[in-house]
């Protein structure tokens, strides 16, 4: 083997040997996602730069994609996030609806939506994506229990995260979760919505968050709800339920009362 070889070889296996470190918790850049007990589990929140795993549970394609969507409205608010696709899993799942990720949060003018062959395809653009950093957020999007993202895959595309500054979220349905550098792992189902007023189609998205892997801090499980126009996640209201205030043109009701019991 030649000496630029053996050097590029070193090089390679000192920056893997840094990623795969604890110790480095503090010289990453995290973004808040708004949920107290989350952000805290994350050190402050969620890694940039970084590999993120999101698997859906069983028929819960749709929770999982909007929870995606929620992470990368966290990250990258104002620049571009390209969103590769596997072709099953338009097929299984149906297109991505511009007017869903709108409501949700996200500026459909900054999403841009790649669609792959196979899980080869899918792997090359999201790497080559990965290397452009003018991106935000780059969501790759497989589904099935692809062999081809392994754990040399999972390496690949932390340092690509790494060199370019841009963020990977890796939205898997109908796969099992196996050994892989990303920084968060997350299994994510569909919560029920509060009680909306009745002039709302429907409640606000909830989602049962379950943290199974985090490299720089403790696992947990949280109800996490996403506000679209505010764009964080919080904890779900005690009293979900608006409570209509006194009306200001008369009486409490308590005094009203007291007024009843001194005339008799």
């Amino acid at each position: 083997m030649s000496g630029a070889c053996t050097n590029t070889l070193a090089n390679l296996r000192g920056r893997i040997a840094r990623i795969e470190a604890h110790g480095d918790a503090h010289d990453l850049t995290r973004v808040a996602l708004g949920h107290a007990a989350a952000d805290a589990a994350l050190c402050g929140g969620l890694a940039v730069a970084a590999v993120h795993e999101v698997f859906a549970e069983g028929r819960q394609s749709a929770t999982a994609t909007g929870f995606v969507a929620g992470l990368a409205g966290r990250l990258t608010p104002r620049r571009p996030l390209v969103w590769v696709r596997q072709d099953f899993s338009e097929i299984e799942s149906g297109a991505l609806s511009m007017r869903g990720l709108c409501e949700l949060g996200l500026d459909p003018r900054l999403v841009v939506t790649v669609r792959a062959t196979d899980t080869d395809a899918a792997l090359r653009t999201a790497a080559d994506a990965l290397a452009c950093d003018a991106l935000g957020v780059v969501v790759l999007e497989v589904w099935g229990p692809a062999r081809q993202l392994d754990l040399v895959a999972s390496r690949k595309l932390t340092l690509a995260a790494q060199a370019s500054g841009v963020t990977a979220l890796l939205l898997r349905v109908g796969a099992e979760p196996l050994p892989s550098t990303a920084e968060t792992r997350w299994i994510v189902r569909a919560a029920h919505s509060p009680p909306s007023a009745p002039w709302h189609a429907w409640g606000a998205p909830m989602f049962d968050a379950q943290l199974v892997r985090n490299r720089h801090g403790p696992v947990g499980r949280w109800i996490m709800e996403w506000k679209s126009d505010e764009c964080f996640f919080t904890e779900p209201a005690t009293h979900p339920q608006p409570v209509a205030a006194t009306p200001a043109h008369r009486p409490h009701q308590a005094a009203a009362i007291g007024q009843q019991r001194r005339a008799s």
